[in-house]
């Protein structure tokens, strides 16, 4: 049960990609992109998340024991401002609902989620969707460099908790560092993505609500990549819709205990997600529908995600 408790905590709050952003800006569970020459954005999403099982540090999948039903959701609330022409910054909020049964132990519980507060800068000036190539020019991709800080407003480990799950958040500030890379051409489009995050250490001495000796701890540090692959159709209305399968990796090194290395505690995860997104012709409207799947990791939960955003920019 212990072991179980430490994968369902890792499990919360992973970035999500950012897709599609030089032509239509969009939103998601960690980040808000604006499109460019959008002034700001607000965006609400919904997502609904599974658990199946995990696997272990050797990553061989276990299965949860019989009648297990493990479940989160989220409602997300971002806000995303520019303040110069290549420079913007979003904040993105959470509400969890956690709702499990497992090995004879039912818990309902609800809370805020962690906060992510995030500064883009934009290598380009004009969008760099075209709609064919005719000069070199045309190849050019749009680049993001994002920082980010995640901000624990959720309850965690080290509150007032009696098990994980009551955890709505890990309890850790993280600050990410992030490189997107996307072109359109035609109906087409691609884009790669890389980032590296780095968790501050925090005095502990609680834990699941029984007090313990003082440590100091730190979460490893996470690096993570992506691919997506996606085409666009422009609709009669010249709204425009657009498929996106993407790929995701992440790898967490092994969380450190008074500067020590604690043994089992590194974490990785493959995951694939296909994305649905509409805009208005205005692109003042963006309507988004995403499923999310791992695929493989090591200590790590196997889950299904489904969610939906609603994003509208004010020009």
């Amino acid at each position: 049960m212990k072991y179980f408790v430490l994968l369902f905590s890792l499990s919360l709050w992973l970035p999500a990609s950012l897709q599609a952003a030089s032509c239509c800006g969009g939103g998601s569970a960690g980040a808000l992109i604006l499109p460019k020459g959008g002034p700001q954005m607000v965006d609400v999403s919904v997502a609904r998340e599974v658990y199946d099982g995990y696997w272990d540090g050797a990553g061989t999948y276990r299965p949860d024991p019989a009648n297990s039903s493990l479940s989160q959701n989220r409602i997300s609330a971002g806000y995303g401002y520019r303040f110069a022409g290549r420079w913007q910054g979003s904040v993105v909020g959470s509400y969890v609902d956690n709702n499990n049964r497992y090995s004879g132990i039912t818990s309902r519980t609800q809370g805020l989620g962690d906060t992510s507060v995030n500064l883009l800068y934009e290598t380009f000036d004009e969008v760099t969707c075209v709609t064919e190539v005719r000069d070199i020019s045309d190849l050019r991709p749009a680049i993001y460099f994002g920082l980010g800080l995640t901000v624990p407003t959720g309850i965690s480990p080290y509150d007032d908790v009696r098990n994980s799950f009551d955890i709505t958040g890990r309890g850790f500030y993280r600050a990410d560092a992030t490189v997107n890379i996307e072109k359109s051409i035609g109906g087409f489009n691609a884009g790669v993505n890389f980032g590296y995050g780095k968790h501050f250490t925090r005095p502990v001495n609680r834990e699941y609500g029984s007090w313990v000796k003082p440590y100091d701890k730190v979460l490893g540090d996470r690096q993570t990549q992506g691919l997506s692959l996606g085409y666009s159709w422009q609709l009669y209305s010249f709204d425009i819709f657009t498929l996106t399968g993407a790929m995701a990796d992440m790898v967490e090194a092994a969380a450190r205990i008074n500067g020590v290395p604690t043994e089992g505690t590194e974490v990785s995860k493959r995951s694939f997600s296909l994305t649905g997104a509409w805009s208005t012709g205005e692109k003042d409207w963006i309507v988004k529908g995403s499923w999310n799947n791992s695929l493989s990791g090591t200590n790590f939960p196997k889950t299904q995600t489904l969610s939906f955003s609603l994003s509208h920019v004010f020009f």
